[in-house]
């Protein structure tokens, strides 16, 4: 087995986003470009790198897949020859709008999409009320992309609470969680580090979180602070507020150190609890 296939660049890309499209597209190809000249070798985008995080903005800025922002980021992969996770879109797809994340191939070839599974509809009475159902549709698949070894399940920012998601990637031989995302402030200093971290060590493996720039005059304001958290929980990379781009060097030797001194899922008493994918 090749020690380069056992080691994975990642560009984590942190921008803010504006009201308009093609400007932040624009911010996010110009941030994946300066990520190949760091030798990075996957990059990462937020959730919502194109478009406000609104029930207002979600229909008018919604795409097909493939559309404009995806060609964009196919063609971008190509010329660079980079894998990128394209953070998420609004995507449109009959009468239905998705929240979606879509993976790139070096030959510019779609790999794999996501959609959202779990929405964000939370109600924190005098704080904090959003409903994504309003207008978003959930998802309802997993999704697991290979890149040299490295196993990639996908997940965006509100799925990574829960813990089950987590668990069935792990079951399916995953040793990488990427969730675009973006916490906002109220829940975001109590629980974004919190809850990455712990799907990292729960699960013995990388956990990926990029978030969208702190804007304090849009509609959504997000709190920021990507990171990169290693199968100890160890926090390898916190950003800050402001756009952002980092790199991350994983090794798939220290998921395999972790798992063999704390065999947790060797010891599970599945003889008593178990978590099954249904469909």
């Amino acid at each position: 087995m090749s020690e380069s296939m056992r080691k994975l660049r990642v560009g984590c890309i942190q921008i803010t986003v504006s009201a308009n499209k093609a400007e932040n597209v624009a911010r996010a190809v110009e941030k994946i470009r300066e990520a190949k000249k760091r030798g990075a070798e996957l990059v990462v985008l937020p959730e919502c790198f194109n478009s406000f995080i609104s029930n207002d903005y979600y229909g008018k800025y919604a795409e097909p897949i493939p559309g404009e922002t995806t060609n964009i980021l196919s063609k971008l992969a190509k010329e660079l020859e980079i894998f990128i996770i394209g953070g998420t879109i609004p995507e449109n797809d009959g009468d239905k709008l998705f929240n979606t994340a879509t993976v790139w191939g070096k030959s510019g070839e779609l790999m794999g999409k996501f959609r959202k599974m779990h929405l964000f509809d939370i109600d924190i009475p005098n704080e904090m009320t959003f409903r994504e159902s309003d207008s978003l549709s959930p998802g309802n698949e997993l999704t697991i992309i290979n890149i040299k070894d490295f196993k990639i399940g996908l997940g965006i920012c509100y799925d990574v609470r829960f813990e089950e998601l987590a668990k069935l990637y792990r079951k399916q031989g995953c040793n990488l969680l990427v969730y675009p995302s973006a916490f906002g402030m109220k829940t975001g200093p109590l629980h974004w580090e919190l809850v990455g971290r712990s799907r990292a060590n729960d699960n013995q493996l990388y956990t990926v979180l990029t978030s969208q720039g702190r804007d304090l005059n849009g509609p959504y304001v997000a709190y920021g602070h990507s990171y990169v958290a290693d199968p100890w929980g160890k926090m390898l990379f916190m950003a800050g507020t402001d756009d952002e781009l980092f790199i991350v060097d994983l090794d798939l030797d220290v998921v395999d150190k972790v798992r063999s001194n704390i065999p947790i899922f060797i010891q599970r008493r599945a003889d008593i609890y178990d978590t099954v994918q249904k469909n």
